[in-house]
């Protein structure tokens, strides 16, 4: 929808609220007219002065025909009169004031709504093309300003009212005077246009400024590990200093133009007050009697006048401000130009027979090279399918179809035979759980990020999901258990604990169809053992869709499908895809061989240092032994401690050897003795030992 669209729809939502604003606003108008009117009469009554009413203009006659009668009582009605207009003026005034807030809060609120619900709604690839702070930047900023539009539109309706009153009051007392008046005020019109004009390119200016500021300071707390690691923080700080001055400069050059608007308003109001004076004593000298009352009053309504039309240009100049924020708001409430997926009419209840991935293709939107092609695989219930591949070869892009994340170009996804797109896709996805690589937590309590997605989960559904997830020992270990606050993203927790809390979150919800991203590829060897073992326990007796890098993680899966530059090159199990030597057995030999290499390495480096250890506790046995047969003791209680030096030598040799003996990779705890020192019960020992050394 257009800028005028936007304002009209949200015009149209909330009549009563515009109608009661217009209502007091014209109410407060016509006391405000009809008191200024009385004030200079009440005035000369009180300074002596007879009031001229068959003198007078028809206007005055009128306002003043109530109160004809006795002299001594002329003047206290007329002032009572006065203080219940007045009364009146700045009760609908107040009663306004709270109307317009109401209103311009309840279509701010009404167009975050909107937004929110847009957010919600659209494809995920309108999140990759449009950066989040600048999101963010719509949603909170300019949506409010566009939002205020309505209510200074109300706000210019309401003073334009009361201008007319004023006006019309003007042209009742003297046509002549108001011609002269309204030729002043047009060269103040005049003045203002091109004040206005540079306003609504300022108020573009402000809008991109804090476009460009909201972005920069999302990515900055986003990055803020990399800006560390990169010792950037002073040009971080350099860059978002200056997107600060550019913002603030933006903001002093509007202000700056709608300053200008009342000095330039009460300088021309002067110059047309001491005009009227010259000009009226010549349009109204033949009525010298009613002289005075009449321009004093004329002169005392215009006088009113004036701020009003300053408050017109002043409404003009911030709707040109905020016009750009109109426009970002209405592109940004668009559906139009966005991508929106069709939702299906059939609920998804339950899988029956499998899932067929037939004859897909997908190219996204804007590039011309397709990302998958002719991609035809069939997983059947209860079974696992595992994408393997390089990096880019569209294993990822292949599983964002199942949840319709997106929608193939070509071809379709079968479910029992029924088409995905026909689906309802949110009892579908109620019926997946996706654990991935990049594991998302929100900033709140591990209790919290676990039963996600099932806030009616009981405590002890909660405590189960995490003892098979086996996160129970480390969330225990915790300074408040399951109540504990994560931080953003979870970063008070390790790779291997958020993943463990994603795969208890999935567990919690029980998934029909589960969806592996690589969730141990980023790991080390002990959390990717831990995870491994929580995976295995989700997949059971379920069907499973697994993308891995690491092959050995897949190689009892039901299918392997080997996929290159967005198509299946390969399919079977392991042992069939081995049995081809194909493009699956080079991967495979390439991963294992670089395994072997590595374990071959630790091997050379860890016999070297058991050869030092051996030779280290011989050299000890020897040097003691040798000590005692060339007589060298001097006393029975150096023999003594030199024997049980060496005993304890040979004693910590066996027990090494026999640790080699049973635990020859040295993966178990047993053999950390191999690399321990003597034992100390040995004090002769260790100073031989370091001597020889």
């Amino acid at each position: 929808m257009s800028s005028r669209q936007l304002l009209l729809n949200l015009a149209q939502r909330y009549p009563r609220l515009i109608s009661l604003n217009i209502a007091l606003g014209f109410s407060g108008a016509l006391f405000n007219g009809i008191s200024t009117a009385l004030i200079i009469p009440v005035l000369l009554s009180f300074l002596g002065e007879p009031i001229a009413i068959k003198g007078s203009p028809p206007i005055i006659q009128t306002l003043l025909s109530p109160f004809e009668g006795s002299a001594g009582q002329n003047l206290p009605l007329m002032t009572g009169a006065i203080i219940l207009m007045l009364l009146c003026k700045n009760l609908a005034a107040y009663a306004n004031a709270l109307v317009s807030g109401v209103l311009k809060r309840t279509m701010a609120n009404d167009l975050r709504e909107r937004g929110l619900r847009m957010l919600l709604d659209v494809d995920i690839d309108f999140y990759v093309k449009t950066g989040i702070g600048d999101i963010i930047n719509r949603l909170n900023n300019e949506v409010s300003r566009a939002a205020s539009a309505i209510a200074t539109l109300t706000r210019t309706v309401t003073v334009s009212i009361t201008t007319l009153v004023f006006v019309s009051l003007l042209l009742a007392l003297s046509w002549q005077l108001t011609i002269v008046s309204t030729a002043l005020l047009a060269v103040v019109a005049f003045v203002n246009q091109h004040s206005i004009g540079r306003s609504k390119q300022f108020g573009k200016d402000l809008s991109e400024s804090s476009r460009a500021y909201s972005t920069s300071v999302l990515d900055l707390l986003s990055g803020m590990r990399l800006v560390r690691c990169t010792a950037n923080e002073t040009q971080e700080y350099q860059r978002l200093k200056t997107l600060i001055g550019d913002r603030e400069e933006a903001e002093f050059r509007a202000q700056a133009v709608s300053a200008l608007i009342d000095p330039v308003s009460e300088m021309t109001g002067i110059v047309a007050l001491l005009l009227i004076v010259l000009i009226g004593r010549t349009v109204l000298g033949n009525q010298i009697e009613a002289f005075s009352a009449v321009l004093l009053t004329y002169l005392f309504l215009l006088f009113r006048t004036l701020p009003l039309i300053a408050q017109l240009n002043g409404a003009r100049s911030q709707l040109a401000n905020i016009s750009p924020s109109i426009e970002i708001a209405s592109d940004f409430l668009r559906q139009d130009n966005k991508p929106f997926m069709k939702n299906g009419s059939i609920p998804f209840t339950s899988l029956q027979q499998g899932i067929h991935f037939q004859n897909l293709s997908l190219t996204y939107p804007g590039q011309k090279n397709p990302v998958l092609s002719a991609v035809d695989l069939y997983l059947p219930k209860n079974s696992t399918l595992a994408l393997v591949g390089a990096s880019g070869a569209g294993k990822s892009t292949l599983a964002d179809l199942l949840p319709r994340f997106y929608d193939p170009t070509q071809g379709c996804i079968l479910i029992d035979g029924q088409d995905l797109r026909s689906l309802d896709f949110k009892s579908l996805r109620r019926s997946m759980g996706i654990v991935s690589q990049d594991t998302f937590l929100f900033n709140a309590s591990i209790r919290d990020n676990i039963a996600y997605g099932c806030a009616n989960a009981t405590d002890a559904a909660i405590l189960e999901a995490a003892k098979q997830a086996n996160a129970h020992e480390f969330i225990l270990q915790l300074p408040q258990g399951f109540e504990t606050q994560i931080g953003d993203r979870g970063v008070l927790l390790s790779g291997g604990q958020r993943q463990r809390i994603a795969i208890a979150r999935a567990l919690l919800q029980n998934p029909e169809i589960l969806i592996l991203d690589e969730a141990t590829s980023a790991l080390d060897t002990v959390s990717e053992r831990l995870v491994q073992e929580a995976i295995d326990h989700l997949s059971r007796d379920r069907t499973t869709l697994v993308i891995a890098h690491r092959l050995s993680t897949v190689q009892k899966a039901d299918q392997i499908a080997v996929m290159d530059q967005g198509r299946v090159v390969e399919l079977g199990s392991h042992q069939e895809l081995m049995a081809k030597k194909g493009y699956y057995a080079r991967l495979c030999n390439m991963q294992f061989d670089d395994k072997a290499q590595i374990k071959f390495e630790l091997n050379q480096t860890q016999l070297a240092k058991t050869s030092y250890q051996f030779r280290t506790l011989l050299n000890g046995v020897i040097g003691l032994l040798g000590l005692m047969v060339d007589g060298i003791v001097e006393s029975p209680e150096e023999q003594q401690e030199y024997t049980q030096g060496a005993y304890y030598s040979a004693l910590n040799l066996i027990k090494s050897l026999e640790c080699l003996e049973h635990d020859p990779e040295r993966n178990s705890p047993a053999a950390a003795s191999l690399f321990a020192a003597p034992d100390p019960a040995s004090p002769a020992l260790v100073p031989f030992v370091e001597a020889q050394i």
